[in-house]
């Protein structure tokens, strides 16, 4: 069943929590991490994790500038934030592996390799970025982790244990994770099936765009920026506020 967040959002640095803003499904936004470095200033939040799909959007195959904006813009947040997580999206990951998806620019190919190992050689030692982050008993990736992939693609001797899984699973191959079932492609929200662990933790996901934040079991979903092709937007523009440790959730304007 549907849940919605409840209650008021609490002042940051109460006892017991861990305040996360979520920047879902980029797409040629640099404005994005503007807003969310304004709302970090604010202290609405004391960590941030993006979701990325940092390039391609409807259209902008020959925008080149546009891309470099972009990155530009993702390699100074993470350079003022470095405690910000990453998740690679599925259109990030076609660059590196020479996949063809939706909106992939030849023309700026040459453009998003560079700038994303520019991104990762900006981050400290120790943050990588990976296809699920965790924090607390929050899971952050981009689509989705169901339980069956798991089983597929897990030792059983670590299925059952979260860090162990998440580990990994980060591990992974290209042929592994380049598949409708894995994390950076599954919806949730379109497709039945298991999610992993729907008891113990919660799953943050972006890639399938929805009209507003929402929970439905163990998944929340927040890609709520991403455009129709005419660019018209799907969703409220809004970057989730969650509290990982009661998993308490809002929506906030940038």
């Amino acid at each position: 069943m549907e849940e919605r967040n409840k209650g008021s959002w609490r002042e940051k640095g109460g006892d017991g929590e861990r305040k996360v803003l979520v920047m879902p499904d980029i797409h040629l936004k640099p404005r994005m991490f503007r807003q969310a470095e304004r709302l970090m200033e604010e202290g609405a939040a004391g960590q941030a994790v993006c979701l990325m799909d940092i390039p391609d959007d409807w259209g902008k195959e020959f925008h080149l500038e546009l891309y470099r904006e972009t990155f530009d813009a993702a390699i100074s947040f993470a350079r003022r934030y470095p405690e910000t997580l990453w998740a690679y999206g599925n259109h990030d990951l076609c660059y590196l592996w020479d996949k063809r998806e939706g909106g992939y620019s030849g023309a700026a190919a040459w453009l998003v390799r560079e700038k994303l190992a520019e991104l990762e050689q900006a981050l400290p030692e120790g943050n990588e970025i990976r296809y699920v982050q965790q924090i607390d008993h929050v899971l952050f990736c981009h689509g989705g982790i169901l339980d069956s992939f798991v089983r597929k693609n897990v030792h059983p001797s670590a299925a059952d244990d979260v860090e162990k899984t998440v580990r990994a699973i980060n591990q992974l191959t290209a042929e592994q994770i380049w598949q409708n079932d894995s994390p950076v492609w599954h919806r949730p929200q379109y497709t039945a099936g298991q999610m992993y662990k729907p008891r113990q933790i919660l799953q943050v996901t972006g890639h399938t765009p929805a009209e507003r934040i929402y929970r439905e079991g163990n998944v929340l979903s927040c890609d709520v920026f991403s455009t129709y092709r005419n660019g018209t937007p799907v969703g409220t523009q809004e970057y989730l506020l969650l509290d990982t440790k009661n998993w308490e959730f809002e929506g906030r304007k940038g």
